[in-house]
């Protein structure tokens, strides 16, 4: 007699998923299985649950035999090319009463929306335009390291807040190719129609269910986006010509695409033929600079605008500790003043407000936001507790008392 369960492979540091039902199929789970939970999600072609263990939610998806592998293995790859995805956890061959199956498991990624949620909530519509600068900015990461995604929609996307806009990471997997280091421009022209005729789907699906505003009009998002994709693929990606006497070009050039929030790989620097000018190519890896910036520096996790913000604050604080002892503050030293003595007493007194939509670091940016604009108001900085407290009374108190 078969094994319910076999051929398992998982990640270290994670359960043995050895209690659930796997002898039947994932949509009889809910009769079954005291594990799962209700979270927002988007639509998938397969059946897909939630399992909790000891606080850390897990996604279980069905798919047909031998399946699971091949996209397990492909977000594994996608992992080690840093580009924002769910992490695969494991993937396994199921025998049910209805057949065999496989099955891949990731972990749930936190605080992130589906974009129906973006949708179907009033709260949420101002992210909504930064829905389409999300999804070109992954498909732009995805084709700088050379993965043909091949099923780009917005149900196999998941959206994180990050500082006023948003994050998008890549949820499926199922037909996903890599071939690196970039991705060829027939594979980018295919993969950019693709995402048009799914996006146009996916927010017909919504107009039909009547979930869009009324002057919502969703049959040029598509083309939207791959516009948007063609100018930051366009900024990232061109050739410049140089002086030879303009090498702070260089430098200038690089200092741009880091606010972008790329990390430059390798710089390629060649005379032309009439020796009168340079040509300057400049390779980029991931889309994660500041982020790495923040971790390296202080240990917190954030996204990519999140971490700008922040360490844009850690500059001005480096500047304002250097005037105060008359001497230059190594940034190291600077960020680590700010962490203890600005970043954690203000988390400190927002902690109540963290939720399943709300990380640290989009309620810290968001405190920021609010204390510049106190700040413009008074033509003077207000400092953080300040903003702090009037963000509490005025903004969160206004809230709960609308939703009262």
């Amino acid at each position: 007699m078969s094994l319910p369960l076999s051929n398992f492979h998982q990640r270290p540091g994670h359960p043995d998923f050895q209690d659930l039902p796997w002898e039947r199929t994932l949509i009889e789970w809910p009769d079954h299985c005291s594990r799962l939970e209700e979270v927002p999600r988007g639509l998938s072609r397969h059946p897909v649950v939630f399992v909790n263990y000891n606080g850390n939610l897990y996604a279980i998806k069905e798919l047909p035999s031998g399946v699971a592998q091949k996209e397990y293995e492909s977000l594994f790859q996608v992992e080690e090319l840093r580009v924002p995805a769910v992490t695969p956890v494991g993937y396994a061959k199921t025998v049910t009463s209805s057949g065999e199956y496989s099955v891949l498991i990731s972990s749930y990624l936190d605080h992130s929306l589906p974009y129906r949620m973006l949708f179907m909530q009033s709260s949420l519509n101002r992210y909504r335009d930064h829905l389409l600068d999300a999804m070109a900015g992954l498909l732009v990461q995805l084709h700088l390291a050379g993965i043909f995604w091949g099923d780009c929609s917005l149900s196999n996307t998941l959206f994180r807040r990050d500082a006023g806009t948003l994050q998008a990471y890549l949820v499926d997997a199922e037909t996903a190719e890599i071939y690196p280091p970039r991705l060829v421009p027939t594979l980018r022209h295919h993969d950019l129609q693709i995402m048009e005729e799914n996006v146009n789907g996916d927010l017909a699906d919504l107009d039909a269910s009547g979930l869009l505003p009324a002057d919502f009009y969703h049959g040029e998002i598509g083309a939207s986006i791959r516009q948007r994709y063609q100018n930051l693929w366009e900024e990232i990606t061109r050739e410049q010509l140089i002086s030879p006497g303009e090498h702070f070009r260089i430098q200038e050039r690089i200092r741009a695409l880091n606010a972008l929030g790329f990390s430059v790989k390798d710089i390629d620097l060649q005379t032309k033929n009439d020796g009168d000018k340079l040509r300057l190519r400049i390779f980029v890896t991931d889309r994660i600079f500041h982020r790495d910036q923040l971790l390296n520096l202080t240990g917190l996790e954030a996204e990519e605008m999140q971490a700008r913000q922040m360490m844009n604050e850690i500059y001005e604080h480096k500047a304002i500790l250097s005037q105060a002892h008359n001497r230059s503050t190594p940034l190291s030293v600077a960020a680590y003043h700010w962490l203890e003595n600005i970043y954690k007493p203000v988390m400190a007194r927002l902690q109540s407000l963290l939720d399943q939509y709300n990380t640290p670091a989009e309620l810290y940016c968001q405190v920021l936001e609010h204390k510049w604009y106190m700040s413009e108001r008074a033509k003077n900085d207000v400092g953080h507790q300040a903003a702090v407290d009037d963000y509490l009374q005025n903004i969160v108190g206004h809230k709960e008392g609308r939703a009262g």
